[in-house]
C-alpha cells in the first residue's frame, strides 16, 4: 500500500492546487460546524438567564453559522463535482494513451476486458481518491481535532469517555485493513473476468448461435455472475458487521458522555447550555472519529484500484524517439527503401521455443517477396517484426534509403502500409475506416484506393456510397469485402513498403487476379511483401522464401505450397 499510495502522492502533487481548494472549503465547513455548536451553548445560557443582549447576539450568530454551513456544503460539492470529474478525464485519457502506447507484446497479455475494467472501475477510483480523500481525511481529522479541544476545555473527563472507542480501531486496524483489501480485490478480478467473458461472448455472437451455444453460454455467464455476486456478498456481509460493531460503539460512547453530562448537571456543576454543547460536541467528536476509521475501506479500495491501474502502466511505452530520423529518411525514400535482416531470432515472452532462427534477408525496393510456410511457422511474427510491433531476441532490422540506415522501431512504422490477416474494420462508414489513414484525402482518391482494390463498384451501387455504414468488425460484410476495404485502406497510407498477410484469402480467384496485378504494378517502386498460403499468389512475386518448420527463412524449392490443398478447398467455391 506504501508502494501504490506514493505513485497517487504523484498524482496529488500535480492537482494540489485542486485539493488546497478543497481542504480549505473543509476547513471552513469544520470550523463552522464546532462554531455553532459553542454559539448554541451561549444562546441557551442567554435564555436560561434572560440576558437579552447575549442572547441576541448568539441567535444571530447560530442563524449565520447554518446558514453559513449550507451554503458551504452545497457549494463543496458543486466544486468537488466540477473536479472529480476534469480529473477523472484527465486520468483516463492519461491511462488511456499509456496503454494504447505500451509495447504491443505486454500489454496483449492482459484481456481487453479486463483492461476496460481498469480503466473505466480502477480509474475512476483512483480519480476519486485523488481528489477527495486527502480533503475529506483532513476535514474530518481537523473536526475531531477542534471538538475534543473543546470538551478537553470544559471537561476532561468527557475527553475522556469520548475517546472510549479508541483502542478498538488502534488493535484492528491491521486485521481490517488486510480483510479489506482482500475482499476489493477479489471482487475487482471478478468483476474483470465478467466484463470479459460478456464482451468475449458479444463478439462472437455469430459463433454461439451458429453452433447453438446460446443456453451453454447463458449457462456460463450465469454461474460467472453467480461467482461475482458469492464474492459481493462476502464482502457486503463483512461491511455491515464492521458497520454495526462501529454503530455500537458509537451508542456506548454517546451514553457514556450524555450520562455524565446528565450528572454534572444534576450536580449543578455545569449550566443546560453546557450540557446541551457536550451533547453536540461529544456526538460530533464521536461521529468524526467514526469518519476518520471508516475512511480504511475507502484507504484501501484506492489502494487495491492504483495497484490494478499501476500493473498496466509499468510497461515501457513507446515514444517514437526516433521519428525526426524516420522523417529524413522517409524524404529519402523516393525509389523505394531496402529492408535488411540480419540474424534474427526471436522467441514470445515466457517461451522457451524460438519462432524464427537466425532469419537473415534483404528485400531491395520494389521487390514482390512472397513468404511461404506451414501455419505457425512464423510468417505473421516476421511481419510484426517489420512494423516494430515487436522486437528481435537477438540480430537487426534495418531500412535504408539515400545511403542511410535506420534500426527498425515503433518511428518506422510510417514506412509500412499493412493488411492483416483479421478483421480491423471500426464501426462507422468506410469512408472514415479509410480517412483514418489518410485524413485529408479525397472522395476521389478514396475512389481510386477500392477501385485499385476491386471495391469500388460495390460501394458505388449502395445508396449511401463511400458512407456506406460499416458494423462492428465489419459485421455488415462479407470476409472477402472486409478484405478489399482493407486493401484499399492500406494504400491510402501511400507508404514505401506494402505488408499483406494472407490478404486475399477470402477472394475468388478471379478477383484475387485482379487485386493482385493492380497492387503489383500501381507502383513499381513499392515493395511488396507478403505471406500466403495460395499457390496462384506466386506468379504475381519475384521472389518466394520459405519459413521452416525450425523458424528458418529458406528460398522455396517450388514444390506445392504447405497447407495448399486445405487452402483451396475451403474457396474453391469463390468468395460469398
Amino acid at each position: 500500500m506504501l508502494r501504490e499510495w506514493k505513485w497517487i502522492a504523484g498524482y496529488i502533487v500535480k492537482y494540489r492546487t485542486t485539493i488546497f481548494v478543497y481542504i480549505l472549503l473543509g476547513v471552513l465547513a469544520s470550523v463552522i460546524s464546532v462554531g455553532g455548536a459553542v454559539a448554541s451553548k451561549f444562546l441557551i445560557d442567554a435564555v436560561m438567564t434572560r440576558e437579552r443582549a447575549v442572547l441576541a447576539r448568539s441567535a444571530v450568530a447560530v442563524v449565520a453559522l447554518m446558514v453559513s454551513q449550507i451554503l458551504f456544503q452545497a457549494l463543496s460539492s458543486r466544486i468537488t463535482a466540477v473536479l472529480s470529474t476534469r480529473v477523472g478525464i484527465e486520468l483516463r485519457n492519461e491511462i488511456f494513451s499509456h496503454v494504447v502506447r505500451a509495447e504491443w507484446e505486454k500489454i496483449g497479455a492482459f484481456h481487453s476486458g479486463e483492461l476496460l475494467n481498469r480503466l473505466e472501475g480502477d480509474v475512476s477510483t483512483v480519480a476519486s481518491g485523488v481528489i477527495s480523500f486527502i480533503p475529506s481525511a483532513f476535514s474530518k481529522a481537523l473536526t475531531f481535532v477542534l471538538s475534543f479541544a473543546v470538551v478537553l476545555y470544559y471537561d476532561r473527563v468527557m475527553a475522556v469517555l469520548a475517546l472510549l472507542g479508541a483502542p478498538f480501531f488502534v488493535l484492528s486496524s491491521r486485521f481490517l485493513v488486510k480483510t479489506i483489501r482482500r475482499f476489493n480485490k477479489e471482487t475487482r478480478e471478478m468483476n474483470g473476468k465478467v466484463l470479459s467473458f460478456s464482451e468475449e461472448a458479444l463478439q462472437n455472437l455469430q459463433i454461439i448461435k451458429s453452433f447453438d451455444l446460446i443456453s451453454q453460454y447463458i449457462g456460463l455467464f450465469r454461474e460467472l455472475t453467480e461467482r461475482y455476486r458469492s464474492v459481493r456478498l462476502k464482502y457486503e456481509k463483512f461491511n455491515i458487521l464492521m458497520t454495526m460493531v462501529l454503530s455500537f460503539l458509537g451508542l456506548l460512547v454517546s451514553y457514556a458522555c450524555y450520562g455524565w453530562a446528565v450528572y454534572r448537571l444534576w450536580q449543578g456543576l455545569i449550566t443546560v447550555g453546557t450540557m446541551t454543547l457536550f451533547l453536540q460536541i461529544s456526538g460530533s467528536l464521536t461521529s468524526s472519529f467514526s469518519s476518520l476509521a471508516s475512511l480504511a475501506p475507502q484507504l484501501v479500495s484506492i489502494s487495491t484500484g492504483a495497484g490494478r491501474v499501476m500493473e498496466i502502466t509499468a510497461y515501457a511505452s513507446e515514444r517514437d524517439a526516433d521519428r525526426e530520423k524516420a522523417r529524413a529518411l522517409l524524404d529519402k525514400a523516393a525509389s523505394g527503401v531496402t529492408i535488411k535482416a540480419e540474424s534474427v531470432t526471436f522467441s514470445y515472452t515466457g517461451s522457451d521455443s524460438r519462432v524464427l532462427e537466425d532469419v537473415s534477408v534483404t528485400v531491395p525496393p520494389g521487390e514482390r517477396l512472397a513468404i511461404v510456410g506451414r501455419s505457425g511457422n512464423g510468417k505473421t511474427t516476421f511481419l510484426r517484426l517489420l512494423l516494430g510491433l515487436l522486437r528481435p531476441t537477438s540480430g537487426t532490422v534495418t531500412l535504408e534509403a539515400g545511403g542511410e540506415t535506420l534500426p527498425l522501431s515503433d518511428s518506422t512504422r510510417r514506412f509500412f502500409s499493412y493488411v492483416p490477416q483479421e478483421s480491423s474494420l471500426f464501426s462507422g462508414t468506410v469512408a472514415q475506416n479509410l480517412r483514418l489513414v489518410a485524413p485529408q484525402a479525397t472522395d476521389e482518391e478514396l475512389l481510386r484506393a477500392l477501385r485499385l482494390a476491386c471495391m469500388e463498384e460495390f460501394i458505388l451501387s449502395q445508396p449511401e456510397r463511400l458512407n456506406c455504414p460499416v458494423g462492428e468488425n465489419g459485421a455488415n460484410l462479407s470476409r472477402g469485402q472486409l478484405q478489399r476495404i482493407l486493401i484499399a485502406r492500406a494504400l491510402l497510407r501511400d507508404a514505401p513498403v506494402l505488408l499483406l498477410d494472407e490478404a486475399t484469402s477470402a477472394l475468388d480467384p478471379d478477383t484475387e487476379a485482379r487485386v493482385l496485378t493492380n497492387l503489383m504494378t500501381a507502383d513499381p517502386r513499392k515493395t511488396v511483401i507478403l505471406t500466403t498460403h495460395r499457390q496462384s499468389v506466386l506468379a504475381h512475386c519475384t521472389r518466394v522464401c520459405r519459413i521452416t518448420s525450425e523458424g528458418r527463412l529458406v528460398p522455396f524449392d517450388g514444390a506445392s505450397l504447405p497447407d495448399a490443398d486445405e487452402e483451396n478447398e475451403d474457396n474453391e467455391n469463390g468468395e460469398e
